[in-house]
């Protein structure tokens, strides 16, 4: 019997044609828990915002492999040993190291799941598939969790400069259309090295690390922390967060099977360690069994949930007010007594219909990880010191912000 092709090619709308390598990287994009990623957007919420923004997280992924591959070639060149293994496990880190990630980013791990990080469950998912794969992704899980003896792998999957952010800048400022992202990604990869088995950038590369510094910071501003986009993802907590109440009160909510298990069941860590089924319903959660649930309660009885979304579903989101500081009791107070005037609901009622986000990004932390600049003499500079760009400093300084989300009426 022929055994099948599994020597695929890509069309990627940002990169080109991808190409998967091997039998074993497309074994692990065929996993269901891979695929699901497919059902999964990229920037959450963002579509409210920027209507393009619709690509997924498994686009993500697959972006963020290929430039691995860029990279793992490139730091060969140079004359460093990456074995066909160590490759491999590095393509698979990166292709997985988002596979944890709950439907619409963020919003599930602050509502219906408790003390569970998405990182956390990316673990899990990649020790499953270990299992099935008889030992198969011992060297990604190696490099994922920072425990392989060459450190700079680790650093191509999670650092200041690694393959995600490298295809996310450049993936969500495609879609977006928001040019201030655009980074030369290619041109960057060209310029990677290793010192002391760490990462590092050749000299005549420090102005696309600028470049790609500030088009960090004003994707964070415009983009990822859009004062609209935070609104929709504060509106969709307190939805999960009113259902789940609803739910604790034996009230009966429509729901996919797997946002049922979250929705009337106390879910935490000790859930997915202890239980193979709080990672198995995760598993068949993305974005449509939210969508769905919303639309249908919109209709519900309880005048809080049927509220937040209708609204939700035609976009008539949170106003939001920013500020540096955070809003002060008395105007939380007048709002309060509106909802609880203008809907007949009590004080604990009223507080869905509002809220408060404290939103805060440095673009670049020295003290946590470098991305350090390579001389022809041999001597590497952090490359805080390393540029002469005027707004290095502002890059570094961590900026604070108070959201204050509310209901007009």
């Amino acid at each position: 019997m022929k055994k099948p092709n599994k020597r695929k090619i890509i069309n990627d709308p940002v990169f080109g044609f991808i190409n998967i390598p091997n039998d074993f990287i497309f074994d692990i994009i065929q996993h269901p828990y891979f695929q699901r990623l497919n059902r999964i957007k990229q920037l959450g919420l963002s579509s409210f915002v920027y209507p393009g923004a619709q690509h997924t997280r498994l686009q993500h992924s697959l972006g963020a492999m290929y430039l691995m591959g860029e990279a793992i070639t490139q730091l060969r060149q140079e004359g460093h040993e990456i074995t066909a293994s160590e490759a491999d496990g590095a393509r698979a880190a990166i292709l997985l190291h988002d596979i944890g990630h709950g439907p619409f980013s963020h919003s599930l791990e602050h509502s219906l799941v408790n003390d569970v990080s998405h990182e956390e469950i990316s673990l899990w998912m990649m020790q499953k598939i270990n299992i099935q794969m008889e030992g198969k992704l011992d060297v990604a899980m190696a490099i994922f969790t920072n425990k392989y003896h060459k450190k700079f792998l680790h650093q191509l999957v999670s650092s200041q400069l690694d393959m995600d952010r490298l295809d996310y800048l450049s993936r969500d400022s495609f879609f977006s259309g928001v040019s201030e992202g655009i980074i030369g990604a290619a041109r960057i990869i060209k310029m990677l090295n290793l010192h002391e088995d760490k990462l590092v950038v050749e000299a005549k590369g420090i102005y696309s690390i600028e470049k790609f510094l500030v088009a960090r910071r004003l994707m964070y501003w415009q983009v990822y922390l859009h004062k609209t986009s935070v609104a929709a993802e504060k509106m969709l907590m307190n939805i999960l967060k009113r259902a789940k109440e609803l739910a604790s009160n034996n009230q009966v909510l429509f729901a996919s099977p797997a946002l049922h298990y979250f929705l009337y069941n106390e879910i935490n860590k000790k859930s997915f360690i202890q239980t193979g089924e709080a990672l198995e319903h995760f598993a068949m959660l993305d974005d449509s069994d939210l969508i769905c649930a919303i639309k249908v309660w919109s209709l519900h009885s309880d005048i809080v949930l049927s509220v937040l979304c209708k609204a939700f579903t035609y976009r008539h989101l949170f106003k939001v007010e920013i500020s540096t500081e955070s809003i002060d009791n008395e105007k939380r107070q007048q709002y309060l007594k509106q909802y609880i005037s203008h809907f007949g609901v009590d004080e604990n009622e009223a507080s869905y219909f509002m809220g408060e986000e404290v939103v805060s990004t440095d673009t670049y932390t020295p003290k946590d990880d470098n991305i350090n600049i390579l001389y022809k003499n041999g001597s590497i500079k952090d490359v805080a010191e390393a540029s002469d760009m005027l707004n290095i400093s502002v890059l570094t300084k961590k900026v604070e912000k108070y959201y204050f989300c509310y209901l007009r009426l």
